[in-house]
């Protein structure tokens, strides 16, 4: 499973390190220590992030301040769903308040080992939604 440390989970849901920080010591999204290095660093689970920016763009968290949007058409986020089918595969990445949903074959989607909880970039042209893995 990915982790991610506090100062990631802020840059992928579009916010402040302080405020990511407010939310982890508030509770509203868990996370733990690893290892024994003595940093003192946070982790939050890649499934927990995932969840809390789904519920983040849904306005369940609120918070007093602004979303900041990605520029150009380069989305960076995290994997909230991957659907399989028999041929083709349904990604959703949350990427701070938007979410971007590519369709691509099931092939591409297992070869780059796409899930749950991992970063990604999504890259928009038009109607296209291109997957890059980060």
């Amino acid at each position: 499973m990915q982790h991610y440390t506090v100062g990631q989970a802020a840059r992928l849901l579009g916010v402040s390190p302080d405020t990511a920080r407010r939310w982890a010591d508030a509770g509203k999204v868990p996370t733990h220590r690893e290892g024994h290095d003595g940093s003192g660093r946070r982790f939050i689970d890649g499934r927990d992030l995932a969840a809390f920016a789904v519920g983040l763009a849904q306005g369940a968290q609120g918070d007093d301040e602004p979303v900041r949007s990605s520029v150009r058409n380069s989305f960076p986020g995290i994997i909230t769903a991957v659907k399989l089918g028999d041929v083709a595969a349904q990604v959703e990445i949350q990427a701070g308040p938007h979410r971007l949903v590519s369709l691509l074959t099931r092939e591409a989607a297992e070869d780059m080992g796409l899930e749950v909880g991992m970063q990604a970039t999504a890259r928009v042209k038009a109607t296209s939604v291109h997957i890059d893995r980060t």
